[in-house]
Parts: C-alpha cells; structure tokens; sequence
C-alpha cells in the first residue's frame, strides 16, 4: 500500500496550525505569568472550576482532556498555592472533588480580561463573520473527528 503524505496545501495548513497553537500557547503563558503569576494550565483549571462549581476530580480530567496523572500534578500545586481546595479521599480520586478557592477567583478575575484580550486580538479581530464561520466549523468538525 502506497504512504499517503500531505498535499503541499495540507502541509503548508498544517504547519501553520502547529505554529499558531505553539506560539499562542507561549503568548498566553507570558502574559499569564507576568500579569498574575498564574500558567496556563493554572488558568484552565481556574476557568472549568469557575463555571462548573465544585467537580469530582476525573470529571475535571475529562472537561480538561487531560491524563489523570497531569491533572493531580496541576491540583496538587494549585492547592499549595491556595488556589483551590480538593474534598475528600487522597486515596480514592473518584469520590475526590476539587472547587476554586477566594484566591483562585481573585487571580482568574485578574487574569481574564488581558488574556481574552489577547485571544480576541490573535485570533478574532482580522477575521471576518464568514471566516469566523468558517473557522467554526473546521474546529467542530476535527473535534468531532476526535471524539469518534
């Protein structure tokens, strides 16, 4: 069976997309860091935890899309730093349930308007509301690709 490689257009794509998602990502760490003293990770925990109130440690994992070994990594740090609280088992991770914290709160109030401001300006600014569309449905539909 012949190796099917990329078009010139698909790599091109392709690349551009790693190169986007990389830089981005260090962008938002950069600006995270320095505004608040949070990282990214930190940051999306914060945010699940915001909107989703006190959750169980796997469904966190899961709204994350994280190994469960990096989310008690990111929990455990967090909680030193007063960010968070985790209930329950350290022996049993499943009853376990983790909510945000005053301090959490406080720094993801801190941290959200620079960081959407930047996403806004990187991302959403240049496009237009067909782009935007069309951006849209490329993402829904490699998520959806993913989750089959």
């Amino acid at each position: 069976m012949a190796q099917r490689w990329l078009t010139d257009d698909q790599q091109r794509i392709w690349r551009n997309y790693l190169a986007l998602s990389s830089r981005l990502q260090a962008a938002m760490n950069r600006q995270l860091q320095a505004r608040c003293g949070l990282s990214l990770a930190d940051y999306e925990v914060l945010v699940v935890l915001s909107e989703r109130g006190p959750i169980r440690v796997l469904e966190l994992a899961a709204a994350l899309g994280w190994e469960q070994s990096r989310v008690s990594h990111q929990l455990t740090r967090m909680r030193g730093r007063g960010l968070l609280e985790r209930q329950g088992s350290e022996h049993d991770r499943r009853g376990a349930t983790v909510e945000i914290t005053g301090a959490g709160s406080e720094a993801l109030r801190t941290a959200a308007p620079d960081h959407v401001a930047l996403v806004r300006s990187v991302l959403f600014d240049g496009m237009t509301a067909t782009q935007l569309r069309a951006f849209d449905a490329v993402l829904t539909t490699a998520l959806n690709r993913l989750a089959e």
